[in-house]
């Protein structure tokens, strides 16, 4: 279907909703052709190889064309819908209008700079377009200025000069007001004067001038991809969550040297703990299990061993050791493997980890994961037991140096005291990054948890 390029109809473009994502699925459609939509209202549901999210339509107008099918992934760029901004005014004003079958032309672009790596694989390569004005364009009525500054913004061009709003993308407006950042009194870095995710944080703390936001290259979309039965096998398409968590599993496992390490431990007490907190006052509210309990342990012994909670940079040559603890939760959902993080994990009192660990794992299983909360992880926990198995030799998320394996936890036999008697049993695996992580550090985290989880008043004694 050919745009029509006339100043009534406006092209909302796939966002880059991510942060240097290149693509999206198309989920959901909450609008149809002829339906009338107002500035802010959720049109639809798309996947990006992080989380799904909801785009809102940044001007008001009705419904004129549906550009791609549910189930079709998407670049970032590419237009999606056509919304009719002046329904009832006529298109025939040739000055106000080109014929919508002329074509673009095509962009020039520079040669792109090398690709730069994102949280998942890599972001899009770097460019610069030059692209004549469309003709009508004076003809926009001025009430539509705020709308047009806002879709210049979501499409990466220059918003009007005569706009006083600042322009940031709507994962970027919504990080400043959770943190009660003003946009208007921040500098922007980003390209054409758009405020970034960096650019926010800079102005909640100081920090390093931030890079400028990749650019997305906008290039033919490709068709919806759906499964194909083919006499005994079917073949279904690697796309979204699946495609990125195996994109960072193999390229964490050929380039962070994995070393796993085990060790049995009995928790008899910890799960008594666990029953007594439950029932304590200061916990009401929140869900207590034994997953909190391993989570405040491993936080203490990455206190009293700080330099596993680092990360390598190979382009620096340098091992950044992080003085804060971002603590990932892996989460099996029905749209795949997530791995949401507690920021500031460390800092966090016993109630206030329960209640940030039951909102993260609620969120996670109905599908509601930003990328923001996948973004910027130190240490990760993955909690196998939960399946019924002993334990696992877990990969490690990328950009991070340790991730611990839970699991089930049995009544065994076992020496307690010079006798056997049935205990509470479970298996622990601790995975490193042995470029940053000694065999020796590594022990001693692992041995620290386990040392926490068979006498918890270790808690209190080491915390």
């Amino acid at each position: 279907m050919t745009a029509d390029t006339s100043a009534r109809y406006r092209e909302f473009k796939m966002p880059d909703v991510g942060e240097g994502l290149t693509e999206a699925e198309i989920l959901k459609w909450y609008v149809q052709p002829g339906d009338t939509v107002v500035d802010g209202q959720v049109v639809c549901e798309v996947e990006t190889a992080k989380a799904a999210v909801e785009l809102p339509i940044p001007y008001d107008g009705v419904v004129h064309a549906l550009r791609f099918d549910e189930g079709t992934t998407v670049d970032v760029g590419a237009s999606i819908i056509t919304v009719d901004v002046a329904p009832g005014t006529p298109s025939e004003a040739p000055a106000a209008a080109a014929p919508a079958t002329e074509p673009e032309p095509e962009a020039e672009a520079a040669e792109p700079k090398g690709r730069q790596p994102v949280l998942v694989g890599y972001g899009v390569s770097e460019a610069s377009t030059k692209r004549r004005p469309r003709r009508g364009a004076a003809a926009v009525p001025e009430q539509g200025a705020a709308a047009a500054a806002i879709q210049a913004e979501m499409n990466g061009v220059p918003a009007p000069a005569t706009l006083s709003r600042p322009l940031a993308k709507p994962p970027v407006r919504k990080l400043a007001k959770d943190l009660g950042v003003d946009l208007a009194t921040i500098t922007p870095t980003g390209p054409d004067g758009i405020i970034t995710r960096e650019d926010v944080h800079a102005a909640t703390a100081p920090a390093p001038s931030p890079q400028a936001a990749p650019v997305a290259e906008p290039v033919q979309a490709p068709v919806a991809a759906t499964p194909a039965v083919v006499g005994r096998e079917t073949r279904i398409p690697v796309k979204g969550v699946r495609k990125a968590t195996a994109a960072a599993m193999v390229g964490s496992a050929f380039t962070a040297p994995h070393v796993t390490e085990f060790v049995t431990v009995d928790v008899t007490r910890t799960m008594r703990l666990v029953e007594e907190l439950k029932s304590d006052k200061d916990m009401a509210g929140v869900r207590v299990n034994p997953l909190l309990l391993v989570a405040k342990a491993l936080l203490v012994a990455i206190k009293r061993h700080p330099d596993v909670n680092a990360t390598w940079d190979e382009a620096a040559q340098e091992i950044v050791l992080k003085h804060y603890v971002n603590l990932g939760i892996a989460a099996a959902t029905p749209r795949g493997l997530l791995v949401p993080n507690i920021k500031d994990a460390h800092d966090k009192t016993l109630p206030q980890l329960a209640e940030s660990l039951g909102e993260l794992v609620s969120t996670a299983r109905e599908g509601k994961t930003t990328p923001a909360a996948m973004q910027g992880g130190t240490v990760t926990i993955t909690n196998v037991g939960v399946f019924g198995v002993d334990t696992g030799t877990p990969i490690l998320n990328p950009g991070e140096s340790a991730i611990l394996a839970v699991g089930a936890i049995k009544l065994q036999p076992w020496v307690h005291k010079g006798k056997v008697k049935p205990r509470q049993v479970t298996t622990l695996a601790l995975s490193f990054d042995h470029r940053l992580v000694d065999g020796e550090l590594g022990s001693k985290v692992l041995a620290d948890i386990a040392a926490i989880l068979e006498q918890p008043k270790r808690l209190i004694t080491w915390g």
